[in-house]
């Protein structure tokens, strides 16, 4: 561990009129403070202009987190990249690299989406696109529930809509973009007790 503190004040941008800090920062105080960390990456999946990608970050002390991280083509030209950078803001965020900046963990329903995490360039614009979208849930959110449910329980279609239909009173694609979302969080919650 380095003597020099990282200062995520100093790299904060604003989106949306809030302080967010980049997952490029974030590496950079992780490796500042242990650069022997290890951080791991999974493409899960990758289909049809989807990729769903798992990161580990595992730090020298035994502390560790998993994020999860999906993108469609549609949404980001440089969807794999995208989705990959995501899944790592989140596992770093998970052990605490910018969590205050993060609207992932948040759970207030007024606030907006959660800004996609990606190296690519526009994501103001990419941002406000999908703020203007419909409330409907993002192909990218149902294609990870699907995902998610086949790897992590080995559901078919017909479980996973059962389920949707028990918990939200409707199929996956009848969600909106705040169910899916916590309809991903929790199959990601249950596969880490299961």
């Amino acid at each position: 561990m380095t003597n020099q503190a990282f200062d995520a004040s100093r790299h904060l941008t604003q989106v949306d009129g809030r302080a967010y800090l980049e997952v490029k920062w974030r590496l950079l105080w992780l490796r500042t403070e242990h650069p022997e960390a290890v951080l791991r990456t999974e493409l899960v999946e990758h289909r049809d202009g989807f990729a769903l990608f798992k990161a580990t970050a595992s730090l020298p002390s035994g502390g560790e987190a998993t994020g999860w991280g999906s993108e469609a083509v549609d949404e980001f030209q440089d969807y794999l990249e995208a989705a990959e950078t995501k899944a790592l803001g989140r596992a770093l965020a998970a052990l605490g690299y910018g969590t205050q900046f993060c609207q992932d963990f948040s759970s207030c329903p007024a606030e907006p989406e959660p800004v996609a995490d990606a190296p690519v360039v526009g994501i103001r614009e990419n941002t406000e696109k999908k703020r203007l979208k419909s409330v409907t849930a993002t192909e990218a959110q149902v294609n990870a529930i699907h995902a998610i449910a086949r790897q992590v329980y080995s559901w078919d279609e017909a479980s996973l809509e059962e389920h949707c239909r028990e918990v939200f009173g409707r199929t996956s694609q009848e969600l909106t973009k705040r169910q899916a979302s916590q309809f991903i969080d929790d199959l990601k919650a249950k596969r880490l007790t299961a």
